[in-house]
């Protein structure tokens, strides 16, 4: 393969990279504002300037200085065979400074109330690449902030001018409603008159910009980004499996981001998917087990909700009867295993279903008219479950053929069903009158037939189950989601399941123990879970209850589910796992004083 030399580093490449692409692949530094990998190459930002000595074919080969010598802006110009750059040369590191200069005469000095702080890209390089001390003297030229859409904030002052969220309208979008307006030192981006920045993805610039300029309305003075830990995660609300960042603190998410994977969701999210889990923490969560006694629902731990769950269940089996059970297409492919596992334990015969998969329109390909399957296309999901394939691929797999929810609802009012458990974990109400319908304890005045509902919030359904366990969202759980394309990808826990819940793996793994008698604990037990201990803070503390059998791993499931059943073999050798960068980098130096 050809190789380039940069400060210092061999480096291989392939024909047509640029030479900042082939420094970001060999986790060279050269900054860079105004380059970004998914959008056009403008080269105005100036500050990744290097000079070069390059092979010259007509004499011999031997190494000349490249275009006289000058600059040259790296992110724009073709790697060449044998070429020897250098970004960190006398000369180019003064053209760093000076363009470090230029930036920070009109930039405000708010860094302290800054959003942007901690992870902005003027303050790492005016650290790496800039002066100590400013020489501008005269009054800073003052921007206004603006609303430019609903969910953005743009404050001119603090814009560099680097134009990526102007590209990203234009390209990606495709909806441009961002422009460059005014001249020389009197230049700001704006929206055009009358014209929102309100489009499925408009939240993007946020992450694009490389300062404070445009900021979230929701994450503004919400929390220091220093004290946020990120965990890598998939999209829990829709079929896209696009991956993503949950960014979390003290046990409660602040806000999500999306993770780099060009097969996917390449370097974008909708903003369905970064505003969309605000259900985690809303305030009608279920929290505690509810057992039916006397005829009203009443609050109880777990030893006598899992009692009363698998005394009713085999009661109604044994009377001849049978179990359907319906798992929800938001549930994680190890977590429908274990349900599987726990009704075919119960009843051989067991009726699987998978639950509603709600439609929101149609599927949206940006930017207008591009094909789906174009290179640089994004698909926005009308599918708004994320698991619905891979719950079908999992119980089907277990031996049992499974209903859709048309089909398992009409299956549910024939006689011979005697018990339903019933999954939801929907973000919204999914309670509607024909799922009300089909799961009562008694349908149409009929028999009377014993209904566990295991869920995240208070829906209607709660008044037609005999035994309700709180479950978990998402971010509170590890597992394996499978989308639209029917890739499978793992996810990892990013905060502690609110106090008295379980996940729903976990609840089917104590099911099990109590079904053959040997529960783990032989009563109700707390223990306490130290969350996001970091330097600088209070260390926080929440309570988790404690499994009743062995403690459910998805990844140990996974493997159980391969070994087990060859149809789920797939869970051994395709499941694509999080690709984590575990290095940490410290912004600033620490010395004693």
């Amino acid at each position: 393969m050809p190789t380039i030399t940069i400060n210092g580093v061999a480096c291989e490449f392939t024909k047509g990279q640029m030479i900042l692409q082939v420094a970001h692949a060999n986790g060279l530094d050269i900054p860079s504002y105004c380059y970004h990998d998914g959008l056009t190459i403008v080269a105005s930002c100036r500050i990744c300037l290097g000079e070069a000595m390059a092979p010259n074919p007509r004499n011999e080969g031997k190494l000349e200085p490249y275009m006289g010598g000058k600059l040259f802006p790296t992110c724009q110009t073709a790697a060449v065979d044998g070429m020897v750059v250098n970004t960190d040369s006398t000369k180019a590191v003064a053209n760093q400074k000076a363009v470090m200069e230029y930036l920070l005469i009109n930039h405000p000095l708010d860094c302290p109330v800054c959003d942007q702080s901690g992870e902005c890209l003027l303050q790492d390089y005016s650290f790496s690449y800039g002066r100590g001390a400013s020489r501008f003297e005269e009054q800073k030229v003052k921007q206004p902030k603006k609303d430019v859409g609903p969910n953005i904030l743009l404050y001119s002052d603090r814009c560099i001018l680097c134009t990526r969220c102007v590209r990203f309208t234009r390209e990606v979008t495709g909806t441009s409603e961002l422009y460059v307006n005014g001249r020389g030192n009197k230049s700001e981006i704006d929206v055009f008159p009358g014209v929102a920045l309100d489009n499925p993805l408009a939240s993007n610039v946020i992450d694009l910009c490389p300062v404070g300029a445009l900021l979230d309305k929701e994450f503004l003075f919400a929390q220091r980004v220093w004290f946020l830990r990120s965990t890598p995660s998939i999209d829990g609300i829709t079929a896209s499996g696009d991956n993503i960042w949950i960014e979390h603190n003290e046990g409660k998410v602040y806000r999500v981001k999306p993770r780099e994977n060009l097969a996917i969701n390449k370097w974008w999210i909708t903003d369905e998917v970064r505003y969309g889990w605000k259900h985690v923490h809303a305030e009608h969560r279920l929290r505690s087990p509810m057992r039916r006694k006397h005829g009203a629902l009443i609050e109880d731990d777990y030893k006598r909700a899992y009692e009363d769950t698998i005394a009713g269940l085999k009661k109604a089996v044994g009377g001849g009867k049978r179990l359907a059970l319906l798992v929800s297409p938001n549930l994680t492919c190890e977590e429908a295993y274990a349900l599987g596992t726990l009704a075919k334990l119960i009843d051989p015969q067991a009726v699987f279903g998978v639950g509603p998969v709600p439609f929101v329109g149609e599927d949206q390909t940006f930017p207008p008219g591009a094909a789906a399957d174009d290179a640089k296309a994004f698909t926005v999901r009308a599918e708004k479950a994320p698991n619905a394939r891979g719950v079908q691929r999992v119980l089907g797999a277990i031996g049992q053929m499974v209903l859709d929810a048309d089909a398992f609802l009409a299956r549910v009012k024939e006689p011979d069903i005697g018990a339903i458990v019933a999954t939801g974990n929907y973000r919204e109400d999914w309670a509607t009158a024909e799922v009300l319908g089909a799961i009562d304890r008694a349908p149409g005045g009929g028999e009377s037939r014993f209904v566990v509902l295991l869920d995240t919030h208070g829906t209607p359904l709660i008044d037609h189950a005999d035994v309700v366990i709180p479950g978990a969202t998402w971010t509170e759980k590890a597992g394996t989601f499978e989308n639209a394309e029917k890739v499978l990808q793992a996810f990892e826990q990013a905060i502690p399941v609110i106090e008295l819940a379980k996940t729903e793996g976990q609840i089917a793994l104590d099911l099990i123990a109590e079904f053959h008698g040997t529960p783990g604990l032989a009563d109700h037990r707390a223990s306490v879970v130290i969350v996001d201990e970091q330097p600088g803070q209070v260390p926080q503390a929440v309570e988790v209850v404690a499994p009743r059998s062995r403690l459910f791993n998805a990844a140990d499931i996974r493997t159980e589910m391969a070994d087990r059943y060859p149809g789920l073999s797939a869970f051994a050798t395709d499941v694509v796992l999080p690709s984590v960068d575990a290095e940490k980098v410290e912004g600033v130096e620490m010395v004693e004083l």
